[in-house]
């Protein structure tokens, strides 16, 4: 699977808007200033980027999008 191609899944997956940041990577891919990896990450890399990911404070800005998405989600009872 190319990574434009998994760019646009995780869109479709988790933006509900236009994000300029998957848009920048995927131009990147497109036009050649970023490659895939030479080898895939390790079991070790990988989790010691998903520590690092969420050792990292929330925004308040994301905070304020997400408590958005849930009152718009929210079922009537």
């Amino acid at each position: 699977m190319t990574p434009t191609t998994i760019l646009e899944r995780i869109r479709h997956l988790f933006a509900s808007e236009p994000s300029e940041h998957l848009d920048c990577i995927n131009d990147a891919f497109r036009n050649g200033r970023l490659r895939e990896p030479a080898q895939p990450m390790s079991d070790q890399e990988l989790a010691r980027a998903i520590r690092e990911f969420r050792a990292r404070p929330v925004s308040d800005g994301t905070i304020a999008k997400l408590s958005r998405r849930f009152v718009e989600v929210r079922p009537d009872r």
